[in-house]
C-alpha cells in the first residue's frame, strides 16, 4: 500500500488506530451478525442497480463501503433502513436482516426500522430549530414530552456526539448557527438520541475541512463501542483509518469484502488492487 493511504489528516495530536476485536468463538456460533445481506438486488424500474449482494456486518464494528461514484454504495445503505421506499418504482428482492428482523417483510413496521437504524447524511441537515429541539426531535415524534427525560437524552446524545461542552450554554440557539463540523455532530446526536442499534453514515465528512473531518473520525471510533456503524466514503485514507472491515463495490456488485488491513495491503481481486492504488476511480 502506498504511504499516502496511511496518512491521516493534519497532525493535531489525535490518533486513530484500526483494530479488529477478538470474538469468543462459541458466542459467534450462536449469534447471527447484526446485519445479514443475502442475494440482495434492487432496481429502479428497468435499471438494475444492485446485483446479488451478500455480506454479513458484525456487531460494534465500523464497516466502510468504497468504490467509484455510481457503484451502489449509497443505494445499499439506504436499503438497510428502507429509505429507498421513498423512490417511485423501486423493486427490492433478496434477504436483508437487521438484528434478526427481516426488514422487507410485509409485517415489518418501517417506522420501527428507522428508529432502530439511524442515518447521517452527506450534507448536514439540522432543522430550523434550537440545538435542544434538534436533538430531541425524534423523541417528541415518538410521543415523549417529559422534560426530565428529554433533558437527559439531550445531554447524553450531545456528549455521545462530542458536542456537549461546545454548546451546553446555548441549547436554545438555532442549530443552523453552528459550524459545518458542529452541525454534522448535531445530526449525529439527533440520530443517536432515539437509541438506535445501527448507525449508517453516507459520506459524513465530504463537506468538511480536515480538522472537522478528524473530529468526526475520532467520534466514529468512539461510537463503535456502542453501535454497529456502516459508512460510505470516497476517501480511501478515511476508510483505512476508521474501519474494521471494508467492502469494495464496482458497477452494483460486491467485488471484495474483508478486514480493512487485508483489503488495503493484500487485496485478492485485481480490480480491488487497481482501485486502491489509484489506477482508476
Amino acid at each position: 500500500m502506498s504511504q499516502d493511504l496511511k496518512t491521516a489528516a493534519p497532525d493535531t495530536g489525535l490518533r486513530i488506530r484500526t483494530e479488529v476485536k477478538a470474538q469468543d468463538a462459541s458466542a459467534a456460533e450462536v449469534r447471527e451478525p447484526d446485519i445479514v445481506i443475502e442475494k440482495l438486488n434492487l432496481a429502479y424500474g428497468e435499471n438494475h442497480v444492485l446485483h446479488d449482494i451478500s455480506m454479513a456486518i458484525e456487531d460494534r464494528r465500523v464497516t466502510a463501503l468504497i468504490g467509484p461514484s455510481g457503484c451502489g454504495k449509497s443505494t445499499l445503505i439506504r436499503c438497510i433502513n428502507r429509505m429507498n421506499d421513498l423512490i417511485d418504482d423501486v423493486k427490492v428482492w433478496g434477504t436483508l436482516r437487521v438484528k434478526g428482523l427481516d426488514i422487507n417483510a410485509r409485517s415489518t413496521d418501517v417506522i420501527e426500522v428507522r428508529r432502530r437504524v439511524g442515518m447521517v447524511f452527506q450534507k448536514s441537515n439540522p432543522f430550523p430549530k434550537s440545538i435542544y429541539e434538534n436533538v430531541v426531535y425524534g423523541l417528541r415524534i415518538a410521543g415523549i414530552n417529559d422534560k426530565a427525560t428529554l433533558d437527559e437524552a439531550c445531554e447524553r446524545s450531545l456528549r455521545g456526539a462530542a458536542l456537549w461542552d461546545e454548546v451546553k450554554e446555548r441549547l436554545g440557539e438555532s442549530g443552523l448557527g453552528l459550524s459545518g463540523g458542529q452541525m454534522q455532530r448535531l445530526c449525529i446526536a439527533r440520530a443517536i438520541a432515539v437509541e438506535p442499534e445501527v448507525l449508517l453514515m453516507d459520506e459524513p465528512c465530504s463537506a468538511l475541512d480536515p480538522i472537522a473531518t478528524l473530529k468526526i473520525e475520532e467520534l466514529i471510533y468512539q461510537l463503535k463501542e456502542q453501535y454497529t456503524i456502516v459508512i460510505v466514503t470516497h476517501n480511501l485514507q478515511q476508510a483505512a483509518r476508521v474501519s474494521d472491515r471494508t467492502a469494495f463495490f464496482w458497477l452494483g456488485r460486491l467485488v471484495e469484502y474483508g478486514n480493512t488491513p487485508d483489503i488495503f495491503t493484500k487485496p485478492k481481486d485485481k480490480l480491488t488492487e487497481d482501485y486502491i492504488t489509484g489506477r482508476f476511480g
